[in-house]
């Protein structure tokens, strides 16, 4: 997904590695482990999907960019491999796209886990695919293979970027094909600041970099908290081991390091000493449960509402739960909350098979959207109607 039709200036940004993905499932999204510990920024129009093992040139990154030749060009491949046409953006907002062919097309992921800032890291395709949703898939080499994580990288693109949740075996595939286009594809003519080839780079010429986006993503902060050179870098990494100097896995070594350990820099240049494809990088550190909550969504759904009841709207309009699963879920914590924020909180107990009937106020006539909402803030069901579908004393019931 690409574009929020009723709300096109606010919605997705795509980029060269980051896609708007709405599952079909989205208990199978729940379900997965979040090394890092933050739940799924999961809601009604979908989630972020970060692509696998690679990192393209930023577009937008806390008012900045990289060199918008070839972030713009990852972007715009990123969308034609996924099958998007005619796509616009808005002048004065040029992250946002204006129009396209279409809003949505279909595509899959193959995803492990969450990462830190709540996005599902995945290999992503195009298409169908005759997997069920939700089985389990070993992912080799030769299905990585067909992914647009894999194309970024063969046509210079993107950066590889290799985390701890990368299995050896494609990471070491994936290296093969990145040493494969460089030097001369892609963005790799014009790019500085790896081995033997330091970047000079300074606060007026960092939006016109051609580097490796995690090193640019450590120079915005440090440039904006005032240092016109990196005399001071290595320092200033070293003071958050978190944030900015993440731990690392030296393969060619097999040591353990941090990011200041794969990086030189002084006066105006800097450069990596390993090359990307050869350290891993470790996810956050865990701020939270890795595995995902006890109740997740689709264990607690959302099988008819009432929007339009016979007489006085206020107290009467109900919604129906059904626990499809085998045990008690205790509804502590829990809420239900439709488009316009408004929310009815819930308490006691569903039975395993049994159903519950809350009384809610104001749902719309005109349609709306529900969330069934558990603790922390998990999405465990959305459902949503039409005001065709509403009629006065009947009671709408959500096909599952």
């Amino acid at each position: 997904m690409i574009r929020y039709p009723d709300l096109p200036r606010q919605g997705p940004e795509p980029d060269g590695d980051t896609i708007k993905f709405l599952p079909d499932t989205p208990a199978l999204v729940e379900a997965l482990p979040r090394p890092s510990g933050t739940s799924p920024d999961l809601n009604r129009r979908g989630i972020s999907v970060r692509l696998e093992a690679i990192d393209a040139l930023e577009t937008h990154f806390e008012e900045t960019h990289q060199r918008l030749e070839w972030a713009w060009a990852a972007r715009d491949r990123l969308l034609a491999l996924l099958g998007f046409t005619g796509v616009e953006f808005f002048d004065d907002l040029p992250n946002k796209v204006r129009r396209a062919d279409q809003d949505a097309i279909r595509g899959y992921v193959l995803s492990n886990g969450v990462d830190a800032n709540g996005r599902l890291i995945a290999f992503v395709y195009a298409g169908g695919t005759d997997t069920p949703d939700g089985a389990p898939v070993f992912l080799t080499p030769t299905l990585a293979g067909a992914s647009a994580n894999r194309a970024l990288l063969a046509e210079g693109l993107a950066y590889p970027a290799y985390y701890a949740t990368l299995p050896a075996e494609l990471r070491d595939h994936l290296a093969v094909v990145s040493r494969a286009v460089r030097p001369a594809t892609g963005f790799w003519p014009s790019a500085d600041g790896h081995p033997g080839r330091p970047a000079t780079v300074t606060p007026e010429n960092l939006d016109e970099t051609v580097i490796w986006p995690k090193l640019f993503r450590r120079l915005v902060p440090y440039f904006a908290a005032g240092f016109s050179n990196f005399d001071q870098f290595d320092t200033w990494l070293r003071a958050d081991p978190v944030h900015r100097d993440d731990a690392v896995w030296l393969i060619g070594r097999q040591e353990r390091g941090n990011l200041h350990d794969v990086v030189r820099a002084s006066g105006d240049t800097i450069e990596l000493t390993v090359w990307p494809e050869d350290f891993v990088i470790a996810p956050d550190p865990a701020t939270g449960p890795t595995t995902p909550p006890s109740a997740v969504t689709g264990d607690l759904v959302i099988v008819a509402a009432l929007p339009n009841p016979a007489g006085a709207d206020a107290g009467a309009e109900k919604i129906t739960l059904l626990n499809v699963t085998p045990d008690p879920i205790k509804l502590d914590g829990w809420h239900l909350r439709d488009t316009s924020g408004n929310r009815t909180g819930l308490s006691g107990a569903v039975e395993a098979g049994d159903v519950k009937v809350v009384k809610v106020s104001r749902l719309d006539n005109g349609g709306d959207s529900i969330m069934l909402v558990g603790p922390n803030d998990v999405v465990i069901d959305t459902v949503t109607y039409k005001k065709e579908q509403v009629r006065n004393g009947r009671t709408i019931a959500f096909g599952r």
